[in-house]
């Protein structure tokens, strides 16, 4: 029988992490120190070391979103599952807070009037209380490409996210849609391929939030 090891709470985390370099290293690899924090959440949430490789980041997209983080900014994901594992005292600190419009009955009504999903739908309202708030929004999107996909729309009508946070997982038009992402020339940090999830986006957040001084 395998032995078990017993650890502190406390300490589970910081070995984790020990553990995930230790194996990079043993492969040769070695995390990017700048993007250190990031990775290295990801890697922990899913147990998938592939994210040292997959994660990909816009130029000075780190200090752009603890940037926005400072001035106040929402995070708009698009499951309760993200929202729930996001730290919402940590955002609340900078006068911020965590969105999900995935059930509220507006969005639910207006995506079957337009024939599409509930994720695309909570896009527009998020945008729209933005605006009417002035409030900057950071997008963190772990499951319906779809959302990416209306986001990338408005962007392309001229809306500007502080920072999309592209990292949905599946088969169905999750490549293309982080492509047109990465692609639209707004501030990403953008998982390539079908894999990430709800998970990984409260993860970046959290590899965000934690990381400020």
């Amino acid at each position: 029988m395998t032995e078990i090891e017993h650890v502190l709470p406390g300490d589970i985390e910081r070995m984790s992490f020990q553990i995930i370099e230790r194996e990079l290293r043993e492969l040769g690899r070695v995390i990017p120190a700048d993007r250190r924090h990031v990775i290295l959440r990801a890697i922990h949430a899913t147990a998938d070391l592939e994210y040292l490789d997959t994660l990909a980041f816009s130029e000075g997209v780190l200090e752009k979103a603890a940037d926005a983080v400072r001035r106040g900014a929402h995070i708009v994901t698009d499951t309760t599952m993200a929202m729930a594992g996001i730290n919402k005292r940590r955002l609340a600190a900078y006068g911020g807070e965590v969105h999900c419009y995935i059930a509220d009955p507006d969005v639910a009504q207006q995506a079957g009037r337009e024939g599409t999903t509930r994720s695309a739908a909570a896009v527009g309202k998020a945008v729209e209380e933005a605006e009417k708030k002035g409030v900057p929004l950071i997008f963190a999107i772990g499951n319906a490409p779809t959302a990416l996909l209306a986001l990338e729309e408005k962007i392309r009508g001229g809306y500007r996210p502080e920072v999309v946070i592209a990292v949905p997982v599946g088969f169905v038009n999750v490549v293309p849609a982080k492509e047109r992402i990465m692609a639209a020339g707004v501030p990403y940090i953008c998982n390539r391929g079908r894999k990430g999830g709800s998970n990984v986006a409260a993860a970046v957040c959290n590899a965000i939030l934690y990381d400020m001084k």
